[in-house]
């Protein structure tokens, strides 16, 4: 496809102009890291000596940290936290991002979302993870404690320029919170850009969603293996949701854009030789491309900023973020 790079380039210098909310399932990676040392005694079982414990935003916490690096922190979050450390981690991890959490609600009866990794190495090999450790509440809010998201949603909103639903089925996002932020974002002219893993078809009158390819796969009900049935179930969801762009990533087969009018764009991966860990890209993607619909760029050229910025955070561990120099920076090498 034909890129016009001044016009990628001006929309990535508007990256910083939007105030985003995010609404969805804050969480926390705890990476912990270790040298493996020796095989233990009592099992057959790696001993790692506790190099450092690393706390990085993931979840709906991540999307939050890519916007807030390339918006200078005009970033609200709306979530649910506990009573537990895990929760004290999670805040002092948004305040070093720069992350505004005035309308985060704690309910005693859940869990801070935390996933933590343990990642071993040794000096003639990389660091691999291990093993993962989760802990969350997987029941959806109480009564008590949706309306009162809902009540900060309400005033959250008018503040902002465009809404992130991100949902990773942990319990935040309850139909009633969905349907509310969107019946808010239509009343007061905001963008509501979808990032889930199922239900698709339960988020009506949102401006796009970003879901990947096996999760467009289960919600559309055939299987996804050439350029007619990726149009195809591009059509569905636009049917199925009136939204006005639906952006569906493939992994090592790049992007495809699906808008109203039959109007499809296909878009190649950038740095396929260099993925070294996938985790959080989709927020990533999500995150880019949310910004840069509400600073003013089409579709396709949002996806393509969202494209580049995958292309940098999948070459660092974890849930990353990138800059808007690093993006610039990018597109110049494109």
């Amino acid at each position: 496809m034909n890129i016009d790079k001044e016009k990628l380039v001006s929309y990535i210098k508007k990256l910083a102009e939007p105030k985003i909310l995010v609404v969805g399932d804050l969480a926390m990676d705890e990476m912990v890291y270790g040298d493996a040392e020796r095989i233990s005694r009592e099992a057959p079982v790696l001993i790692l000596q506790h190099t450092k414990t690393k706390p990085i935003l993931g979840g709906a916490s991540n999307a939050a940290h890519n916007v807030a690096t390339l918006n200078n922190g005009k970033i609200f979050v709306i979530g649910v936290f506990g009573e537990d450390y895990q929760a004290e981690q999670l805040f002092e991890t948004f305040k070093q991002a720069g992350i505004d959490t005035r309308y985060v609600i704690q309910d005693k009866n859940r869990k801070t979302i935390t996933k933590t990794r343990i990642l071993g190495s040794i000096t003639t090999s990389i660091t691999q993870q291990i093993v993962r450790i989760d802990r969350q509440t997987n029941e959806p809010l109480s009564e008590e404690t949706e309306s009162k998201v809902i009540t900060n949603i309400e005033r959250a909103i008018p503040d902002c320029d465009l809404v992130i639903l991100s949902n990773y089925h942990i319990g935040t996002l309850t139909q009633n919170v969905i349907k509310r932020t969107i019946e808010l974002a239509k009343q007061y002219g905001k963008k509501v850009i979808v990032d889930a893993q199922r239900d698709l078809f339960s988020y009506k009158g949102i401006t796009s969603m970003t879901p990947n390819l096996p999760d467009t796969q289960k919600s559309v009900g055939f299987a996804i293996d050439s350029i007619e049935t990726l149009q195809k179930a591009g059509d569905k969801l636009l049917a199925e949701t009136d939204a006005e762009a639906i952006l569906i990533t493939c992994g090592a087969d790049g992007m495809f854009v699906a808008e109203p009018d039959k109007k499809y764009t296909k878009i190649p991966v950038f740095n396929k030789s260099e993925v070294f860990d996938v985790t959080g890209a989709g927020d990533t993607v999500t995150a880019v491309y949310s910004l840069a619909l509400a600073a003013g760029a089409d579709p396709v050229y949002a996806a393509l900023i969202g494209n580049v910025a995958a292309s940098i955070v999948v070459r660092q561990w974890g849930c990353a973020t990138t800059t808007v120099e690093e993006l610039l920076s990018a597109v110049e090498k494109l």
